[in-house]
């Protein structure tokens, strides 16, 4: 690939996600697929596809918790390639707040691109995409149309376990008492809402509020956040590249 100066890759617990730059930033090319437990194999394959022989000695950055099994790479932490990925989007200030598979970090940027400071829910399910992926298969909800079906429910029925297993068999009790599907569902959203929100607090200023990682792409989680925060929030373009991006920036040359 003619024009291509690095590569970034974010293997995490739930999608592998693999982007291209040029030589001013800009993606070029972007893989994301479900992350394989045999992440060397899946890499290579990937930067196969997306490169062929172009990308031979192009500098691969890789973060994510598969990053030491990225082959060749330089292994980066998240807080700081989603840092820069965040900024190198929005270009100012912000507090990011991104929600994955298997943790949910919270992230003042500066005005420089810097990590002011951040937090992390990293020790349970129960404020992450996991939370919603569980019970939410549980209910046999898919995730299309999930907005739709969130925005339609008169009221949220409350769900006040903050366990996964435990918010599990309490949704299945309150189905059993006969509470409405789409009311139980956006009782999930406004209980995770809360709990990234609590995570949150101690980092929101006056800075715009940004939102990216896989959870980002769910509107309805988007909206309760918003509410919970009290702010608006900005969804970052291809919210599940940001770590990628800033991955493939903090390996670029003269960058």
């Amino acid at each position: 690939m003619s024009g291509a100066a690095a590569v970034g890759v974010d293997v995490g617990s739930t999608t592998c996600k693999v982007v291209v730059i040029d030589g001013v930033g800009a993606i070029v090319a972007r893989r994301v697929e479900s992350t394989d437990p045999r992440i060397e194999r899946q890499v290579e394959r990937l930067l196969a596809e997306l490169l062929g022989e172009a990308g031979r000695g192009l500098p691969v950055g890789a973060t994510g918790y598969g990053r030491k099994r990225v082959p060749g790479a330089r292994a980066l932490t998240e807080i700081t390639c989603h840092a820069r990925g965040a900024f190198a989007r929005a270009g100012r200030a912000a507090v990011l707040v991104d929600m994955g598979g298997q943790d949910t970090k919270v992230i003042r940027i500066g005005a420089a691109g810097d990590v002011v400071d951040f937090a992390m829910n990293d020790k349970c399910a129960a404020g992450t995409g996991r939370f919603l992926e569980v019970v939410l298969g549980r209910l046999h909800v898919p995730f299309e149309g999930l907005a739709e079906l969130v925005a339609a429910a008169p009221r949220a029925v409350p769900v006040s376990s903050t366990c996964t297993v435990f918010a599990e068999s309490e949704v299945i009790s309150l189905v059993a008492a006969d509470e409405p599907v789409e009311g139980i569902v956006k009782g999930l959203h406004v209980a995770l809402a809360s709990r990234v929100a609590s995570l949150a607090r101690g980092a929101l200023g006056h800075e715009d509020v940004l939102m990216s990682g896989g959870v980002a792409l769910n509107g309805a989680m988007v909206a309760a956040l918003r509410d919970a925060l009290g702010k608006a929030i900005r969804v970052l373009p291809e919210p599940q590249l940001t770590g990628a991006l800033g991955a493939a920036l903090s390996v670029a040359p003269s960058r």
